[in-house]
């Protein structure tokens, strides 16, 4: 197990919407980040980014499980995402698999996450929820 994912990991998992002032810690001032949803570029925009995040839930923690360092300074992380919306899933908590691709010298400068953006969000959206369970059950 990569030292550097254990602890980037354990770091990131004590983030909250009260110590993002903490990513400058764990990513590089020009870090590009990108998810299915979000493509942000350089520190400030990240914070920005993560205090949207967490303004908008009412709880939000990653459970990591996977640490699998695969050159010098890249490596995977996988995880599990809990979080709660009171406009999704009727309040209760939602959870979605995934993982992150890193790259880093002495911080992360690269930072692409990989998950379903169905199951994180469409799928709990009133009516669009029914329309993608419908054509799941369809093409299933």
């Amino acid at each position: 197990m990569s030292e550097f994912l254990y602890r980037f990991a354990g770091q990131f998992s004590t983030l909250n919407k009260d110590n993002l002032e903490r990513l400058g810690e764990l990513y590089s001032h020009d870090i590009h980040f990108t998810d299915p949803l979000h493509e942000v570029q350089g520190l400030q925009q990240l914070r920005d980014y993560f205090n949207e995040l967490y303004a908008n839930v009412s709880e939000l923690r990653f459970d990591f499980h996977g640490y699998d360092q695969i050159a010098e300074g890249e490596g995977y992380l996988r995880w599990v995402m809990s979080y709660r919306h009171s406009r999704l899933a009727s309040g209760q908590v939602i959870r979605v698999s995934g993982c992150s691709h890193l790259l880093w010298h002495d911080k992360v400068y690269r930072h692409r996450d990989y998950f379903d953006a169905g199951a994180l969000l469409y799928e709990h959206l009133p009516v669009l929820g029914r329309v993608i369970a419908w054509l799941k059950r369809r093409m299933g």
